[in-house]
């Protein structure tokens, strides 16, 4: 058996040059996982498993390590990833606040002092992807960082692609590795239908330049990049104006507060179908959108007083870990996996109307939440398409007889 290491530079090399069918590929085969899974035709024993993810934390570093285990017929995959936890990635500095609501097992009316503290350097998302045969041989090792950025995209490009509307405006809250890939696949998928992207940041950073320069060196013409920082006047008003234009909002922050008020997407009847993803907050303390919105999606009960349709990844993995779900006490029918949807080819198709009414429409031109807190299947989904993929390209080390 053959050994597969992929380093984080050739992992981006490798997908920062896909053609518009090779990104297709790894489409499809994301989507197939996730369908498989969340539809449940495996027969009567399971082979696809998703268990609850774990994690510890290192009081020293202030770091937070994720051990994301799955199974799939295709064989079997454990992510390790390390990032700074929530109280060290606070987007903005904020006042001592009483927090009066019990979530998760945290106790209620206790203060709350964001870390304004830098003896603790930020930990970008790091770690590795292990990957097995279905008898156990070990088939890869791929390091994670830009690999999940990409997968998490890649779910998101999901929904994106059954847009009908048109998509002129884009934007993106963050300007990481999560924010790029988002808004490269966008870029990619649908052409030069994109006129505008605003970055959202806490200031016009290095990072942020170095995003831009990417995206342009890419895709210059006929797109214009903008940046909205918290320290230039009328912040709060340039936000909401994006905001209000954006046909695709990418909510890309590890934020314990939502990023933008909810009520300027409240505006009544006339009011055009947006898509709204969020992939930053993972825990139940963490929230990057408003609680208005979700209610508002969840509340309809078909026909014209539907206002919405909230998609995750996983129902029982978003309702214990998405601080925004838990907060509005969503319940799991009111929710659609990605998986149950991800497949549809026409919007006719009624396979999956039975949660809600008029889905598919929705999906087209509607306003739609995608909640994503991540799931071991992507990675070993794309892990095993990208070795396939290094291969056929010649990239990598490959181990023999490992």
């Amino acid at each position: 058996m053959t050994l597969t290491v992929l380093t984080d530079n050739q992992i981006r090399s490798l997908l920062e040059n896909l053609t518009v069918a090779e990104l297709e590929g790894f489409r499809v085969a994301l989507a197939s996982a996730l369908h498989e899974h969340s539809t449940g035709i495996q027969g009567d024993t399971p082979i696809h498993q998703q268990p609850e993810r774990v994690s510890i934390h290192n009081t020293t570093t202030g770091a937070t390590t994720l051990f994301m285990p799955s199974c799939s017929s295709a064989g079997h995959g454990i992510k390790v990833i390390t990032l700074s936890s929530a109280a060290n990635q606070s987007p903005t500095p904020a006042p001592p606040t009483i927090t009066t609501t019990t979530i998760g097992n945290n106790n209620a009316n206790a203060i709350t002092t964001p870390s304004t503290s830098t003896s603790k350097p930020v930990i970008p998302p790091t770690g590795a992807i292990t990957l097995f045969t279905p008898h156990g041989t070990p088939l890869g090792l791929l390091h994670a960082r830009t690999l999940t950025a990409f997968r998490t995209a890649l779910a998101s490009l999901c929904l994106v692609q059954r847009r009908t509307a048109p998509i002129k405006t884009l934007v993106a809250f963050g300007c990481g590795e999560q924010a790029y890939w988002h808004v490269r696949l966008t870029l990619l998928s649908r052409a030069h239908e994109v006129q505008r992207v605003v970055f959202v940041n806490r200031r016009v950073s290095e990072g942020f330049r170095k995003v831009v320069e990417r995206l342009k060196s890419w895709r210059e013409e006929g797109c214009e990049f903008m940046p909205v920082t918290r320290d230039e006047e009328g912040y709060e008003e340039r936000v909401a104006q994006a905001v209000r234009e954006a046909d695709v909002v990418f909510c890309c922050t590890p934020s314990t507060e939502p990023l933008f008020d909810g009520r300027v997407l409240l505006g009544g009847a006339e009011e055009k179908g947006r898509l709204i993803v969020a992939i930053g907050s993972y825990t139940p303390e963490m929230r990057e959108m408003p609680r208005e919105l979700i209610e508002r999606a969840v509340s309809g009960e078909g026909g014209e007083g539907d206002a919405g349709v909230v998609v995750v990844d996983t129902i029982d993995g978003a309702l214990k870990e998405a601080g925004e779900l838990i907060e509005t006490s969503v319940r799991p029918e009111q929710l659609v996996e990605l998986g149950e949807i991800v497949m549809l080819k026409r919007a006719d198709n009624n396979t999956v109307s039975t949660k809600k009414g008029h889905l598919a429409q929705w999906l087209q031109t509607g306003n739609v939440i995608y909640k994503s807190v991540g799931v071991g299947l992507m990675d070993l989904s794309i892990g095993m398409h990208i070795i396939q993929f290094a291969k056929e390209k010649g990239v990598g080390t490959h181990v023999q007889g490992f």
